[in-house]
């Protein structure tokens, strides 16, 4: 249970930190929420430094647990050297990034919010690196996107920070359903979703006709998540997000995911043309494009992201040799690039927070008057810029010396020349951001006095410098065997290579190109305005730009089409779709045959006859009364009683209940709606609409009432309801079958019904928060009734009777929620029986009576009900057993005697409190609406005048 323990572990910190939200005075929530998101990620690491020398030295770890086998998703995961190194990766740069943010951020953020999404991208991060099946890592794939879109966003009061986020959000979203379609079909291929048995495939894979459409669905996926030419730019509109959010998703973690997955998958996908011009190409361009642009921004942030995207495309043109080697050294300047990037953003965040700007032309002269910084700032860029004794020194030089030895399309000298010219932007822009900030002229108008700030902002870069100048000096020691474990994990071989990670190799031109590309470097530097010049007048594609254009096009597409097929008119809306059903009814009817059914009838009674001429008068009544909203009400609650006593008849208790109560919440709530719309409008359609839509719906009730009667008269051959009577006392502890359906043998279906409960509570609420608002709540307030209301709004004998109501309900919902897995009753029947007295509190006393009553949030109920359902069925999994497995067990207690506890009382909990919530959140807007009509006082409201009275005075 380790991995799932350390899996869970983010996730677990992330719900600490919602939970405990709220601010405490003096910056205290700051430090209490830092602390709390670093326990966590503590802890989590902690675990798995545990698991290091047994994988270093040659043990894999692996966990499975069954989640859905039928279509092959497991939670498997395992942990081996390459999972190792990104797993240290993400969790270690963690703790240091929640320690700087702790300091970095401001008394006045939500810190509670910001360390909350960081710790759920976290977890997804450590969720795609650790994952054994490929669908599972799929899931966590999509979380780090929707994670990261919150964490860039944070500042959503900056217009930036919401563009940078839907920009990320669109590009990284875009590449995760090409990953979809990609490792289904690899999964095929392989005929598995096991990640390490699919590794063990290659020939299979690379033989198979689907291996080109996989590989390219599977690299636009990893292209765009690690912002791979031309998909760069959503990186750099990403650093909108506070410098902490750079410093880890967009240095070391997310960015970093493709390269993981390209890593991960190198065995069974490398090694062919294909795989080499794509992948080799597409990372060579990267790092060109990436590196020029970065040598013109002024912006540190700025510079920094176009150089992270150079970085990542030099990681990638090194697994796109497909050569061992190469592999190797891509290994190496995964972690090298970690230390010295991740510091450099942080560096970037002290300048900016403690100088005032991040504008390099504002800069310079900073080493005098913040040393440390400057110190630490100085060792990561020259670590960046390639020069020793630094670690990037060494990945560099490796790197030159794979180019040497591959050639692009036959031509041996252009990829080293192109990769030496990469390299000299690199040290170019890394000297002019060392320069620029620290080494230039000083100025006398920085926006603030430049210092030094405490040990809890430059502590934790100062540990990844220390790292830089370690790994750089003695790179056996520090990274040596680490490098070797994880290379043989990517290229899945236990024989490397001979390679040695030194400072110095010798007089090679790998080291030639080293100094030409530093000497260039410096000479671009010196005549960086020349350059700039050049580079302006230069016809270069803004990337953001392009990327609005098209957006803007593909928005005016999709409203043009909109338009034209949704005109606004419900009735025609709902009558394609039914035409639609009833065409897709007609085809799968005459495509089959269809014996006729021989079961024996049963004769229908005198009561069932009634109740049945009733329905259809009732069904009859509601189309004859279209412009009587109120008596089309009646009607219909009409239907509803009809159909609750026809559960009765056919002895389905339980469903007659909730229909009952499902018809008294609808019926309570429509007329609250109701009371907002024209009581006798005009007629709703013309004669021959009525008779179209008679036609349609003629056909398709009589096609619904043949399905029905051809499945009722087809004798039941073993039945599913056999097994449910034959295990609901064994296999769940209950006698009421249906009970223990809904929370035990399909729980997983009651699951996902809650949740889209809520989705349509919150739905209800985002579309009706803007009936109060703007044009159409002038509109409201304009609105004159076309009826007179009883001045009496609250009557006293209603009053009274709903305040006596509510403790006697609250004690019947009590005791069906108890009853329920025995005998008739449950959550989901408690919750509306509970909501029906809240509503009476609503509608007796008055909205605002209520709402001064209140003390529970409607949106947290309903999270609280979802999150109680889930953990519910998440402790199954503690336990070995599958998602939402109940267990039930007899206690004695004192006095009461012996009494059955099943644990799906609490995923009950979960859905009575859901129903709740989402009850009580469309009344409240509902009501809202309605107070808005009401804000003129009684005696000059519309509704309160005499009718006998002219019309200009009550106007």
């Amino acid at each position: 249970m380790d991995l799932l323990t350390i899996s869970l572990l983010p996730f677990l910190g992330a719900l600490a930190l919602a939970i405990a939200g709220g601010s405490l005075p003096g910056g205290g929530s700051r430090r209490v929420h830092g602390a709390v998101a670093g326990a966590f990620a503590a802890t989590a690491l902690a675990l798995v430094m545990l698991h290091a020398p047994a994988v270093l030295g040659g043990e894999v770890i692996a966990e499975r647990h069954s989640w859905i086998p039928a279509i092959g998703l497991d939670a498997s995961f395992f942990l081996d050297p390459l999972g190792l190194l990104f797993a240290g990766l993400i969790l270690g740069i963690g703790v240091l990034v929640i320690a700087y943010a702790t300091f970095y951020l401001s008394d006045e953020e939500d810190s509670g919010r910001f360390f909350a999404f960081l710790m759920l991208f976290q977890g997804a991060m450590l969720g795609i690196v650790l994952s054994d099946n490929i669908l599972f890592m799929l899931v966590f794939w999509e979380m780090t996107s929707l994670s990261s879109f919150l964490l860039i966003g944070f500042w959503n009061h900056k217009p930036e920070g919401r563009q940078g986020a839907r920009m990320a959000l669109a590009v990284t979203g875009g590449g995760g359903l090409a990953l979809i379609g990609g490792m289904v079909l690899l999964g095929n291929i392989a005929g598995t979703y096991d990640l390490t048995a699919i590794l063990a495939q290659r020939e299979v894979v690379q033989a198979s006709p689907l291996y080109p459409v996989a590989l390219v669905l599977i690299l636009l996926g990893c292209f765009t998540k690690s912002a791979q030419f031309p998909f760069h730019f959503w990186l750099p509109h990403a650093m909108a997000a506070p410098t902490p959010v750079s410093a880890y998703l967009h240095s070391a973690t997310m960015v970093k995911a493709g390269v993981f997955l390209m890593a991960r998958l190198w065995p069974v996908l490398a090694g062919t043309d294909l795989w080499f011009y794509l992948v080799a190409t597409t990372g060579l361009l990267t790092m060109l494009v990436g590196a020029a642009i970065a040598l013109f921004k002024d912006d540190l942030k700025g510079l920094l992201a176009y150089s992270t995207v150079s970085h990542l495309g030099l990681l990638t043109m090194l697994l796109g040799f497909g050569t061992k080697m190469a592999a190797v050294v891509a290994v190496f300047h995964i972690v090298n690039h970690a230390t010295f990037k991740a510091a450099l953003f942080m560096n970037a965040g002290i300048v900016d927070h403690d100088a005032g700007t991040r504008d390099i032309r504002r800069l310079g002269g900073l080493i005098g008057l913040m040393p440390i910084a400057g110190i630490s700032g100085t060792i990561a860029g020259l670590s960046m810029a390639g020069l020793p004794p630094f670690n990037g020194f060494i990945s560099k030089e490796m790197m030159l010396e794979e180019a040497v030895h591959t050639a692009w399309a036959g031509v041996p000298w252009l990829l080293p020349a192109l990769v030496t010219l990469g390299s000299l932007l690199s040290a170019a822009y890394s000297f002019r951001y060392v320069y620029g900030v620290y080494f230039g002229p000083r100025h006398d108008d920085y926006p603030k006095s430049p210092h030094d700030p405490g040990i809890g902002l430059w502590g934790p870069p100062g540990v990844l410098v220390a790292l830089v100048v370690l790994i750089g000096l003695f790179p056996t020691t520090f990274a040596g065997s680490l490098v070797e474990s994880v290379s043989r994990a990517v290229v899945q071989d236990t024989e490397l290579p001979y390679y040695y990670l030194s400072l110095w190799h010798g007089f090679t031109l790998a080291l030639l190109m080293s100094v030409i590309a530093v000497v260039g470097g410096a000479a671009l530097l010196w005549r960086h305005g020349i350059a700039e010049r050049v580079w302006q007048s230069l016809p270069v594609p803004v990337a953001k730009r392009l990327f609005d254009s098209g957006i803007a096009k593909l928005v005016a597409a999709s409203r043009a089409f909109t338009e034209g097929v949704h005109t606004g008119s419900l009735p025609r809306t709902l009558f394609v779709f039914f035409l639609a059903a009833l065409a897709l009814g007609i085809e799968g009817m005459s495509a089959g045959s269809h014996a006729p059914g021989m079961r024996e009838t049963i004769p229908a009674s005198p009561v069932a006859i009634i109740s049945w001429a009733i329905l259809i008068a009732g069904a009859v009544a509601v189309v004859m009364s279209e412009t009587r909203r109120f008596l089309s009400l009646i009607y219909i609650s009409i239907i509803g009683l009809i159909v609750s006593l026809a559960f009765v008849f056919l002895s389905a208790p339980d469903l007659a209940l909730t229909q009952i109560s499902v018809e008294v919440v609808t019926i309570l709530l429509l007329l609250l709606a109701l009371n907002l719309l024209p009581k006798a409008p005009r007629s709703i359609s013309s004669l021959p609409r009525r008779v179209r839509d008679g036609a349609l719906a003629s056909a398709i009730g009589g096609g619904v009432a043949w399905l029905a009667y051809a499945v009722m008269t087809r004798p039941a051959n073993d039945p599913i309801s056999s097994y449910h009577w034959e295990m609901s006392k064994p296999g769940g502890g209950g006698t009421n079958v249906v009970n223990v359906i809904l929370v035990d043998f399909r729980g997983f279906d009651t699951f996902g019904e809650i949740i889209v409960l809520g989705i349509a509570a919150i739905g209800i609420y985002a579309l009706l928060r803007t009936a109060v608002r703007g044009e159409s709540g002038q509109r409201l307030l304009a609105w004159i009734p076309d009826q007179i209301r009883s001045p009496e709004r609250h009557p006293m004998m209603l009053v009274v009777a709903g305040r006596l109501i509510l403790p006697l309900a609250l004690v019947v919902a009590l005791y069906i929620f108890l009853r329920g897995h025995n005998l008739p009753g449950g959550g989901f029947i408690a919750g509306l029986v509970f909501s029906i007295a809240l509503l009476i509190q609503y509608m007796a006393s008055g909205f605002e009576w209520a709402e001064d009553r209140r003390r529970t949030e409607r949106h947290a109920l309903i999270s609280w009900g979802v999150l109680i359902a889930a953990a519910t069925g998440l402790g199954s999994l503690v336990f070995g057993k599958p998602f939402l497995t109940s267990a039930f067990d007899y206690f004695h207690l004192p006095l009461i005697g012996e009494i059955e506890l099943a644990t799906a009382m609490l995923f009950d909990i979960g859905v009575a409190l859901t129903v709740v919530g989402a009850v009580m959140l469309a009344l409240a807007q509902l009501s809202g609406a309605a107070q808005r009509a009401e804000k003129l006082e009684p005696s000059e409201h519309p509704m309160d005048i005499d009718p006998s009275r002219p019309k200009e005075q009550g106007t």
